[in-house]
């Protein structure tokens, strides 16, 4: 498909750059098949079904954003997937300036040497010492905001905890599941007695997230691969509850993107470990999931894509001009919306 099918105009006051307080306060749009309502995140008990399960992500976020230097040459990295005990991908800001074998000094003495550059522009580097990675970028590196914010304002201390989700417990993202910051000690109470149930698995979101697809078809679009995993008890628990007529509803596309990445052709989900780089736009057969808890999301990306696959282009551009009408704020820190496609006939 063309790729400028995809397109939309937002104002850019419509882009939030701090999140709704408390989180559970956001406004919540439901799309339910071609019917588009507003409501509240709080009125997610109501919306939603005993027997349903929430699918949430448990990924961690990791202060991924470096600054350094080599030589007199200013070095930005964003680093978006693991390579080995030491090794990560990153993005380079002035990569031109950096050839294989080549130092950067990072702040608190932190460094990394490149090994190599990929053919997407990305940078393998290689993190000196024996402390852990995670323990080096606890030490130098900052929340690595998307652009659309950290562009508008300075990265803080208080982004240290907006930016991470209630069930943050497995460090690898290098982005938030958005989707899952809504989400409160209060709301969760309320779906607990409500009767629906939850699940966590793991997608590690990489800063290829963000990129613009340049291409101008989707079928010339590469997504960048992200580490998953689905474990055998989560996997049998997904289908017992689908089996008995419940819904599963992923929060957030990467958690859509690894249910989907671990069904087989029948919608059973099966155990998975280890890298997904599925694109999903619109012609796409959904196999395990049933509905979608996500953010609002960029023009022309691939996750605006993925919400047309699964309720329609025509109604996801009525959808999101309604939300840009009626004031809804957008992208990482905005409000969410509930898509509940109508059920395959």
């Amino acid at each position: 498909m063309r790729v400028d099918l995809f397109d939309f105009d937002l104002p850019p006051e419509r882009i939030a750059l701090r999140p709704a307080r408390p989180r559970d306060s956001a406004r919540l749009l439901l799309v339910e098949g071609e019917m588009i309502s507003d409501r509240a995140i709080l009125d997610l008990p109501q919306l939603l079904r005993p027997q349903d399960v929430l699918v949430f992500n448990d990924t961690k976020v990791i202060p991924a954003q470096l600054e350094g230097r080599k030589g007199e040459a200013s070095i930005g990295a964003t680093l978006h997937k693991r390579e080995g005990l030491r090794g990560w991908w990153a993005f380079v800001r002035n990569a031109r300036r950096l050839k294989s074998g080549d130092r950067v000094d990072f702040a608190a003495d932190v460094a990394a040497s490149v090994v190599e550059k990929g053919a997407d522009g990305s940078v393998l580097l290689h993190f000196h010492g024996e402390e852990p990675v995670e323990v080096l970028l606890h030490r130098a590196g900052t929340m690595p905001l998307p652009p659309y914010i950290a562009s508008k304002r300075v990265v803080d201390a208080q982004d240290a905890s907006d930016y991470q989700t209630l069930f943050a417990r497995e460090e690898g993202a290098v982005a938030a599941p958005t989707a899952s910051l809504h989400f409160t000690e209060r709301l969760i109470s309320a779906l607990d007695e409500t009767g629906i149930k939850r699940e966590t698995l793991t997608l590690h979101v990489g800063a290829g997230t963000f990129l613009p697809v340049k291409a101008e078809d989707t079928a010339d679009h590469r997504m960048h691969a992200e580490w998953g995993r689905v474990d055998e008890a989560t996997a049998e628990r997904l289908n017992q509850a689908r089996a008995a007529g419940g819904r599963l509803i992923a929060v957030g596309t990467t958690a859509l993107r690894l249910i989907e990445s671990a069904a087989d052709e029948d919608g059973k989900v099966r155990p998975f470990e280890g890298d997904t780089s599925i694109f999903i736009t619109p012609g796409y057969r959904f196999r395990a999931v049933d509905g979608l808890v996500t953010n609002f999301h960029l023009p022309r990306s691939t996750l605006f894509m993925l919400v047309s696959a699964l309720m329609g282009l025509d109604v996801m551009k009525r959808a999101y001009a309604h939300a840009i009408d009626a004031g809804y704020r957008f992208y990482s820190y905005g409000d969410g919306s509930l898509l509940l496609p109508q059920p395959a006939k």
